[in-house]
């Protein structure tokens, strides 16, 4: 699904230049010229955010932020999903990757994200390549660019996931690099494919996309994952938002304005009570102390929303609750009780 470089394009808007070392504004490059294991191959690359949500149809399926997708682009990374829970070890379909290698470049702390890619390419057939705590045992340490890292590590590997702790960081790869960046998080910027699944499960959970309420709780400044599930689910129609977050780590103006753009209806709400009661689903995320320079609004932010016994018996019987992990206080019952909703 990742792996389609060779084909030509045609009607582009722009031609990237591969020498760039990431000090130029070239956000807008739509292919690149590059020379890969031996062939030379002009490949469609990335989509900014204004264009049409082809990008299921590009050659080099870079996953930087949420905004890329659109609904028909969502349909086919779902059927291939379902497609995917269908694999058992042993059969022809487990081997589908055989060959191919995938880095995992993660600058910031991960469990279950860097091991659920590796998981998923190991069962596929496929080879990971990795480095943890890459900002201090890569030669990011030595003063390596991120745009330099990302140009060795290419020819290793057909796709690189990234972590890193700078919001953009991303893009900044996409933009110098030959084979697929998927985004596993950049800073308190976007976590797509975190989003991706976020909206796969809810699907799954509750039927539908469309005219559903959903309450998104607790950091909604640096949560990455609601940042990026906002974006997706503003394609959806009669998606009502409920934003529950202390002040200090209240939703980004700039995706609030961007909702609002699309038509989408949301809210801002202090009292999870009476959210947990009228949604259909309750996101909910921890407040991110290493985000914070002034621990005093930390300790402030910290516990004023948690999901407890009473906010589960007023959720309504058929409402879902989502946790991207990890969780800290801020759900205080067990997961047996989770999971009885």
């Amino acid at each position: 699904m990742f792996i389609n470089q060779r084909r030509a394009l045609q009607g582009v808007q722009a031609m990237h230049d591969y020498g760039c070392m990431g000090t130029r504004n070239c956000t807008g490059r739509n292919i690149i010229m590059t020379t890969r294991r031996g062939r030379r191959a002009t490949m469609r690359a990335y989509v900014d955010p204004g264009e049409t949500k082809a990008w299921h149809q590009l050659d080099c399926k870079h996953v930087v932020e949420a905004q890329q997708f659109g609904p028909e682009a969502l349909n086919v990374i779902f059927a291939e999903a379902e497609r995917m829970e269908r694999v058992r070890p042993g059969t022809a379909e487990a081997k589908v990757l055989d060959g191919r290698v995938m880095a995992t470049l993660f600058y910031e702390p991960s469990t279950r994200t860097r091991l659920s890619f590796e998981s998923a390419i190991t069962h596929l057939g496929g080879i990971v390549l990795s480095t943890e705590s890459a900002g201090e045992y890569s030669s990011a340490a030595k003063g390596e660019t991120l745009e330099d890292t990302i140009r060795t590590i290419e020819n290793y590997a057909d796709c690189i996931v990234l972590r890193h702790f700078q919001a953009g960081s991303a893009k900044r790869a996409a933009l110098v690099s030959s084979v697929p960046i998927i985004n596993a998080g950049d800073g308190p910027g976007q976590h797509p494919t975190q989003a991706l699944l976020d909206v796969y499960s809810i699907r799954k959970e509750i039927g539908r996309l469309d005219n559903f309420k959903i309450g998104l709780v607790g950091d909604l400044l640096n949560g990455r994952t609601v940042h990026s599930l906002a974006y997706v689910l503003s394609m959806f129609k009669g998606v009502k938002m409920y934003f529950v977050a202390p002040q200090v780590v209240a939703m980004k103006d700039d995706i609030k304005t961007y909702l609002t753009s699309k038509g989408v209806d949301w809210e801002e709400v202090d009292d999870l009570h009476q959210v947990a009661s009228d949604v259909d689903v309750l996101y909910m995320t921890r407040i991110q102390k290493e985000r914070f320079d002034d621990l005093k609004q930390y300790t402030q932010a910290r516990g004023k929303y948690i999901i407890d016994t009473k906010v589960m018996q007023q959720l309504r019987k058929d409402a879902v609750v989502l946790h991207p992990l990890p969780r800290v206080d801020e759900v205080s019952c067990c997961w047996g009780c989770l999971g009885t909703v």
